[in-house]
């Protein structure tokens, strides 16, 4: 990902080998790792059972705040691809309970098809 898409917002999509290796200790026994994105120092990360939200806050970044979303609480999704002026992708989640989305905006060229998939799968 390069300093521009990073400050943009944009996502880049993560090495899933690379990413159950970081994240083993914090898995369920039988839960494993789909799909994982990265938004400048945060990450969002599909799992069989949830989607994980990591926050890295302060400016080390030492302070984590790890948000898991169960899949079955998405009440529903929308993932709007990238067009011709509008560069960028976005994935919006609605959580049970809340009126508002959890949103993220995703670079052209993100894998939104295997994104709707991986929730398809999860959620349905």
């Amino acid at each position: 990902m390069g300093l521009l898409d990073g400050l943009m917002g944009n996502a880049s999509e993560l090495d899933i080998e690379e990413l159950a290796s970081e994240f083993e200790p914090i898995l369920a026994n039988d839960e494993e790792i789909e799909l994982g994105f990265k938004l400048i120092r945060d990450m969002f990360i599909f799992t069989n059972k949830r989607m994980l939200i990591v926050d890295k806050q302060g400016l080390t970044g030492k302070k984590v705040l790890y948000h898991s979303v169960p899949f079955k609480s998405i009440s529903h999704f929308a993932l709007e691809s990238a067009g011709h002026f509008d560069m960028d992708a976005e994935l919006k989640l609605w959580i049970s309970g809340t009126e508002k989305p959890i949103s993220y905006e995703l670079k052209r060229g993100s894998d939104v098809v295997a994104i709707q998939k991986t929730l398809a799968n999860c959620i349905l």
